[in-house]
């Protein structure tokens, strides 16, 4: 099965800083699918919490999200929703 890919904008405040990246990583490892993130000419692994905050992804940003692997589905929903829901923060 060939790789999965969503597009998601960042619509919190402080954008991919510390507590959202650290949560998105949480959840990218939850699963055994490989999943990278890509933000303009920056491709990262989402398991890894340097690589998401050396992304650099502001309010309005947006970033590819793309999952190789059996449960590719499931994770590109669970960190779109992820995104969506502004990684649980209070505006």
């Amino acid at each position: 099965m060939p790789a999965q890919e969503v597009n998601v904008v960042i619509t919190n405040q402080v954008g991919l800083h510390a507590r959202p990246a650290r949560l998105l990583v949480q959840t990218a490892a939850q699963f055994h699918s490989q999943i990278q993130l890509q933000h303009r000419d920056k491709t990262v692994n989402a398991k890894s919490i340097i690589g998401v905050l050396k992304l650099g992804a502001v309010l309005g940003d947006m970033i590819t999200v793309r999952a190789d692997g059996e449960d590719a589905e499931e994770a590109l929903k669970a960190l779109s929703n992820l995104v969506e829901q502004k990684f649980y923060e209070k505006d």
